[in-house]
């Protein structure tokens, strides 16, 4: 049986339903998935050598999520056969061309309904700030990766007014929504919407009622301070935070600050959060041979030796049965893997080598998107 608006691209801002209304939200990332999306590497002026070092990390996190669930990598027609040729073949290989491969950010924000029904929201995207602070230039071929996707999985996609990357944004499932206000409320994302206009976007698009937010994201996080570097949820009431005791360190304030937000709000279930703390890698510093490698152009973000790096352990993934970590530094991989074990005893927890992925600008979770499971 065909429901209504299987196919149908359904836009929202003229008035039409939103999703909220029509009984849609969006499910936390700990809920079952069908699959999961990631993009491959290729961009020189993000990737260095080509984008081989990084192509292999991927290969390595596409690898670990299949363990768990489906993985569907999207892939430049130039680069179709090397992606097949190095990823295992139980991950699925599909032509969506895009400009880079951050599908947390690029592609789409999937909801659910309870009678069984997947959308997605189609987000505006600008690279992480357009011509103002953004990353690279253009992004006409990411822009059309929700689209595809929802044309490909035949589901609806509502599409939203708002610039707004899956990064910047952790749900709990439960109607709770946590996000940096340097980032959704930055003026080169959408600088004629204040904080309770934005919050009536998340509610109408995500189906929420709470929205917490926290000031700012890691420490020089290129994008603008996404959420998902710093706090995330892992269960109903609880969210691991990146922590730092250095109190020299610009990241040690920034922990404290979120701490006693997370801790001073209640969820929408009127729970007080529990917070774990997840130790901050290094800090870690992009390498001389590191820079050599990239390409220098004059509309893509600089990466230059010495520049620190905004590595964090909350970017991980959470699959059906794997929770795939980045290994960023021996000194704290352990105690960081140790951790997320405990927070999730059901689960295997891969550590994948992701100095690679974390040189682009991102980590593991920034790289995969979750298709829940209606």
């Amino acid at each position: 049986m065909t429901h209504p608006l299987e196919t149908d691209n359904v836009a929202t801002p003229n008035g039409a339903p939103t999703p909220a209304a029509l009984g849609f939200a969006m499910p936390a990332e700990f809920a079952p998935h069908d699959a999961c999306w990631m993009l491959w590497p290729q961009r020189p002026d993000t990737w260095r050598y080509g984008a081989k070092p990084a192509q292999q990390a991927f290969v390595a996190v596409a690898s670990a999520i299949a363990e768990s669930e489906t993985v569907y990598v999207g892939v430049n027609d130039d680069q179709y056969e090397n992606a097949r040729h190095q990823l295992p073949p139980r991950v699925r290989v599909v032509e969506l061309s895009s400009n880079d491969a951050w599908m947390r950010d690029v592609g789409p924000t999937f909801l659910t309904h309870p009678d069984g029904r997947l959308a997605l929201v189609d987000w505006e995207f600008n690279a992480w700030g357009g011509l103002d602070g953004g990353l690279y230039f253009p992004w006409d071929k990411d822009r059309r990766i929700r689209t595809k996707i929802a044309e490909m999985l035949g589901i609806p996609r509502f599409a939203a007014p708002v610039v707004l990357e899956g990064g910047a944004l952790h749900v709990d499932g439960e109607g709770t929504l946590i996000t940096t206000a340097e980032c959704l409320l930055n003026a080169n994302r959408n600088p004629s919407l204040d904080r309770a206009e934005m919050e009536t976007v998340l509610r109408d698009y995500l189906g929420v009622t709470n929205v917490i937010w926290l000031p700012r994201g890691c420490h020089l996080d290129e994008t603008d301070g996404h959420v998902d570097n710093l706090c995330c949820f892992v269960a109903p009431g609880e969210v691991a935070l990146t922590w730092c005791d250095d109190e020299s360190d610009p990241q040690h304030a920034i922990c404290r600050e979120a701490l006693a937000i997370l801790e001073a709000t209640t969820d929408a279930k009127g729970r007080r959060l529990r917070v774990h703390k997840l130790p901050q890698p290094g800090p870690l510093y992009i390498a001389e041979d590191e820079a050599s490698g990239i390409d220098r152009l004059s509309h893509s973000h600089p990466r230059r030796p010495g520049d620190r790096m905004a590595g964090s352990y909350v970017n991980f993934y959470i699959g059906n049965s794997v929770v795939v970590m980045p290994l960023l530094d021996p000194a704290h991989d352990g105690a960081a893997r140790e951790i997320l074990q405990g927070l999730f005893p059901d689960k295997r927890v891969i550590g994948v080598p992701a100095r690679e992925i974390l040189l682009g600008g991102g980590n593991i979770h920034c790289i995969t998107q979750q298709q829940p499971r209606p």
